[in-house]
């Protein structure tokens, strides 16, 4: 052992961020919120639901999930570009993250969906 603390990097080590995990814990839970959000609009709107048909047998569900998953994907590659070389402040991203999540799953739950 060198005697340094564990938290210390060697020298000429690169120092490691939490921005690229930060970045893909907060995507999933924008895309879980807007899956849910799609899911409601393309039950409720019929141009949307219209809009959301991408393959006939399955209806609106594959344009929903497909929209959805690219959001995703999207918003994902756009947060890790910004943030993979940062520390961010992950309890806030996380707790963020979590809140969308809750609120995405209230959503699809049938009676509130139905409240829209």
């Amino acid at each position: 052992m060198s005697g340094k603390p564990a938290s210390v990097p060697a020298p000429g080590a690169k120092a490691m961020t939490n921005g690229f995990g930060a970045a893909a814990v907060l995507a999933a839970g924008i895309g879980s919120f807007i899956l849910a959000v799609l899911a409601i609009a393309a039950d409720k709107v019929g141009t949307i639901r219209n809009a959301m048909i991408f393959y006939r047998p399955t209806g609106p569900l594959s344009g929903v999930t497909t929209t959805a998953i690219l959001v995703w994907i999207g918003i994902w590659i756009l947060l890790e570009r910004r943030w993979s070389h940062r520390n961010v402040a992950m309890k806030q991203v996380g707790a963020f993250a979590f809140g969308l999540l809750v609120l995405s799953l209230l959503l699809t739950f049938p009676p509130i969906a139905d409240l829209f």
